[in-house]
């Protein structure tokens, strides 16, 4: 399943090339096997929590490391959910040999 959607941008940061929401990945240019693999991570994490869950912890995390780092790009790359997914976008079987729960290994 990869429903991809080409936007205008990212409502947030301008740097940001995608964006995963549920099921569905949004982005402003093209996206590597790399780049579609990391989001493919946030689908599973997204799916695994239930989605609502998923993105009110991801919002707490951000915000507590915000304030933490005082710096939200800091914060940002130090969300457990990032960590996996940046740690782990370059390994293209990934997903099939992930551990349900294990957000920043």
């Amino acid at each position: 399943m990869k429903r991809i959607y080409k936007i205008k941008r990212i409502p947030f940061g301008k740097n940001f090339l995608a964006i995963t929401l549920g099921e569905f990945i949004f982005t402003t240019g093209p996206l590597s096997p790399q780049d579609i693999n990391h989001e493919m991570i946030h689908v599973r994490q997204q799916r695994e929590l239930l989605y609502l869950p998923f993105f009110v912890w991801y919002a707490v995390e951000w915000l507590v490391l915000c304030v933490k780092y005082k710096d939200w790009l800091k914060a940002y790359r130090n969300i457990r959910f990032e960590k996996e997914a940046y740690r782990h976008e370059s390994d293209l079987s990934y997903l099939s040999k992930r551990r349900h729960y294990h957000y920043g290994d």
